[in-house]
């Protein structure tokens, strides 16, 4: 029996993604779990999986199109299974909340997208005609127009950046023109000299506009949201690191290079530990009920060019470190390099956002949404301090924990933290 597979929804507010690129072709075989197309969201290109296993009977919208999550893309089936494409029913969320839906009857028919139309129509006189799936057409105003009028993705103004292109200079063979990360590729691939013009002054009375990215606007968003709508209160504890340090020490003194263990290991599985006895903290407020998660999935906060993105550990309290030190290291690269998949920014029930290695002493975050928590963590720093009577040098860490005051309150999130503390400064328990 043949399987649709529609346009997934690979982030909390994400309405539409650019299909970029099929990575299996009509008529190919396909296993379940195998790549099947790359997906570019406000945030990132994910490679997205297939969730069946067949023949890759038709694809039904082409690259570069644009799909509002939950319209069909391709169907999956048996070799020469005959399928009627004209019964694919459509209800996919479109901006703003409206819906996108085609008849079911048989005279719907459902049209392949081509790079200059992608449409999705009904033929039935009683439904009304959907808004279409163009290829170069976005319900919103952030289509990545820069000031000098040229269109390009998050990606590919990143790699651009970090290449030194000028990235008004480039073809773009995405949707009405629109620059890609293929594109950027193209025109000057890694290690190719480039003419980047040298930067020049600027008057420091010259006052410029810069139009939002779609990654920052997207952020703007969650995080306006998030402080309108949930009530955060801040709890904050400075911890003595010197117990952690000196472990991360000795065992990083016997491993190798890539697989040396960060600070930011042992403070999400400290985290993921301590929220096992506060389950009131690893939960989400669904209308009159708090939803209690049955995992510790912890989000990690990565730094991009441009913005942040979370990505997800997954049964954090479960793993042995090393193992917990592997997934985040792999996580933070494939963020980096604009290739996460759908699980990598999924299903955080917790966060921890890390700017110890800016030279921060203090932060306080935003939470996450649905989340209930996150926690903020500064710098480890040398300071002398007072131990018996007498000043001696110590290694400290300041730790902010913003809480959803509706979900929990000042006390239980103080009674998180000396967990915490607890962990972080007898380490030797995050190894179990």
């Amino acid at each position: 029996m043949a399987t649709v597979i529609n346009m997934p929804k690979l982030g909390f507010d994400m309405a539409e993604g650019l299909l970029v690129r099929w990575m299996k072709a009509e008529g190919d075989a396909v296993e379940q779990g195998e790549v099947l197309a790359e997906i570019e969201t406000d945030k990132a290109t994910v490679e997205v999986e297939s969730e069946a296993t067949g023949i890759i009977l038709k694809h039904l919208v082409a690259e570069n199109s644009i799909v509002p999550i939950g319209a069909p893309i391709t169907v999956i089936g048996e070799q020469g299974e005959d399928f009627d494409f004209g019964s694919i029913e459509v209800e996919a969320e479109a901006e703003g909340g409206a819906t996108l839906q085609a008849a079911t009857s048989e005279k719907a028919t459902l049209q392949v997208a081509t790079p200059e139309e992608a449409t999705l129509q009904a033929a039935t006189p009683e439904t009304p005609t959907p808004s279409p799936i163009a290829a170069g057409d976005s319900p919103t105003d952030g289509d990545g127009r820069l000031p000098d009028g040229a269109r390009a993705s998050p990606v590919a103004r990143r790699l651009a950046a970090e290449r030194g292109i000028e990235i008004g200079s480039i073809a773009g063979s995405g949707p009405q023109g629109r620059i890609v990360k293929r594109d950027v590729e193209a025109a000057f691939p890694a290690g190719a000299p480039t003419n980047a013009p040298i930067p020049t002054a600027v008057a420091a009375t010259e006052t410029v506009r810069v139009e939002l990215t779609k990654l920052r606007a997207a952020i703007g968003r969650r995080m306006t949201a998030a402080k309108q709508q949930l009530p955060h209160f801040y709890v904050t504890s400075d911890l003595d690191a010197a117990p952690m340090m000196d472990l991360r020490r000795q065992l990083n003194s016997r491993m190798p290079d890539d697989g040396k263990f960060s600070v930011n290991d042992f403070l999400v599985k400290a985290a993921a530990m301590a929220l096992r006895e506060f389950p009131n903290l690893n939960a989400s407020l669904d209308g009159d009920e708090i939803v209690r998660h049955g995992h510790i999935n912890v989000g990690v906060a990565v730094a991009l060019e441009g913005g942040l993105m979370t990505v997800v550990a997954k049964d954090v309290d479960r793993k042995p470190i090393r193992q917990l030190s592997s997934e985040l290291r792999d996580l933070a690269v494939r963020a980096r390099s604009g290739k996460v998949r759908p699980g990598d920014i999924e299903g955080s029930t917790f966060t921890v956002s890390n700017l110890g290695m800016f030279q921060v002493d203090h932060f306080i975050a935003i939470i996450n949404p649905p989340e209930a928590a996150i926690l903020a963590v500064g710098s480890v720093r040398e300071e002398a301090v007072v131990v018996n009577g007498q000043v001696v040098p110590g290694t400290r860490l300041q730790v902010t924990l913003s809480a959803d005051h509706r979900v929990t309150d000042g006390a239980e999130a103080a009674r998180w933290l000396q967990v915490f503390r607890q962990y972080i400064e007898n380490p030797v328990h995050t190894l179990v």
